[in-house]
């Protein structure tokens, strides 16, 4: 029966199509007597709810010093037993009802993920209220969960590319939670005992910093009542310790020494908030520079004419606190400071002359045309809403965004570049043979 019925989930998740389009996609805002709201798209054509949940504000950055990964730590005993169900118990429950449930914490927020069937949809929330709620922290259960993430730290100590990105954010942020990695480390995950997880988690819920999306075989009327019952016993507040804006730091270069025929290069420097008025021709600039994969500046100058690494890239990220252009590649260890100096140019070439017109041109029509493929499955719908509510970009966005980027002009684009490169050297972090 579960078998027959997860088949029937991972079907619909890929099959859901609402309409083929994000523009025709309907966002209500539904808010519960309690005064708890969430955006909804609902759709009937395969029985499957999509559930997508962010508490803002309490992820890693909440973890004191010295205890890295505990946020971590403490999302991954969620699902590992609640209220009168051990963790078997409780994942045979979800098995049986063929719910798929799953909290993580990230950098800056904590999420739960939940894909379930509209026949249990009552049953799915349930479980989920009892574990935000009523988790067991078994002390078995986190000895499992520990190992587990144990294992995965000391994979990352022989691996270049996880090793350069910790390395570049303690450069970039030094004396600021952004500079801790979400896992923690070997030695702070091992000390983490119960007490740790159970602070963690008291601080961690509330009302206040509450975001939720539903997208699926549920409508309005039935999804309300289910938000009192979910989340209305949370606090009205998560009692969360404030954390400050912060800016990278510039113009430093570190190294650290692994012996492997790879090194891995990340560079960072500052950004623009999200809210910023030059975001849109920043991240248009950034497709043309290193996100746009196989047509990008980056690729082309890294890999196709020097063949210097299989893949390079570069992004804009705005966190909570925070806005990072980065970029990175691997290459042989001999071909490191070439590497380098190549996407340092780059940088400069996009500060001083910028895109082409066709360039421009090209990254808008890729970036407007497969805007939709964001929005081809329940899941990936669900996800789309979350992000559009952590960012506070409103509900119009969905049908604005690609007007905003239609509307992006070569001055733009050199403007945002100015702003971001001009006179500003990145941090950079090098793993390899040679330190």
């Amino acid at each position: 029966m579960y078998r027959t019925l997860k088949r029937a989930i991972l079907a619909a998740i890929t099959v859901i199509g609402f309409a083929g389009s994000a523009l025709a996609i309907d966002i209500q805002e539904v808010v519960s007597e309690g005064g708890i709201s969430a955006w909804l798209v609902s759709d009937s054509t395969v029985p499957i709810v999509a559930v997508d949940v962010a508490f803002k504000g309490s992820g890693a950055v909440q973890d004191p010093e010295g205890e890295g990964g505990r946020a971590s730590l403490m999302a991954g005993l969620l699902s590992e037993g609640a209220g009168d169900m051990d963790a078997v118990a409780f994942q045979t429950e979800l098995q049986n009802n063929a719910i798929r449930l799953s909290f993580e914490a990230s950098r800056d927020h904590v999420y739960a993920d939940m894909r379930v069937l509209s026949s249990s949809v009552e049953r799915g929330f349930g479980l989920m209220a009892l574990a935000l709620q009523e988790p067991r922290f078994a002390a078995e259960a986190l000895e499992r969960v520990r190992a587990r993430k144990l294992a995965s730290l000391r994979r990352e100590q022989t691996d270049p590319s996880a090793l350069a990105g910790r390395l570049w954010s303690k450069a970039a942020f030094p004396d600021h939670p952004y500079g801790t990695p979400t896992a923690g480390s070997v030695e702070s995950v091992s000390a983490l005992g119960v007490d740790a997880v159970r602070a963690a988690h008291a601080g961690a819920f509330g009302r206040d910093n509450l975001i939720i999306a539903v997208v699926g075989d549920i409508d309005a009327e039935r999804l309300a009542p289910l938000l009192d019952k979910t989340f209305g016993a949370l606090p009205e507040t998560a009692d969360l310790v404030a954390v400050p804006a912060v800016t990278p730091a510039v113009g430093i270069t570190v190294t650290e020494t692994l012996e492997t025929p790879q090194s891995a290069l990340r560079f960072g420097i500052p950004a623009l908030n999200r809210d910023d008025p030059d975001f849109i021709p920043a991240f248009v600039m950034n497709h043309i520079l290193g996100g746009g994969a196989f047509s990008s500046w980056l690729y082309k100058e890294v890999r196709e004419k020097r063949g210097l690494a299989y893949g390079v890239y570069s992004y804009v990220a705005p966190f909570e606190h925070a806005s990072v252009f980065g970029a990175g590649t691997s290459t042989r260890t001999d071909q490191a400071t070439l590497a380098r100096d190549i996407i340092l140019q780059q940088f400069e070439k996009m500060a001083t002359e910028g895109p082409s017109e066709a360039e421009l041109n090209e990254a808008k029509s890729f970036l407007t045309g497969s805007y939709a493929l964001r929005f081809g499955s329940s899941s990936s719908i669900a996800r789309q809403l979350l992000f559009l509510q952590i960012e506070d970009l409103g509900k119009n966005y969905v049908t604005d965004r690609n007007g905003l980027i239609e509307a992006v002009t070569l001055e733009d684009v050199r403007r945002a570049a100015a702003r971001i490169f001009d006179g500003v050297a990145p941090t950079i972090a090098i793993v390899g043979a040679d330190g």
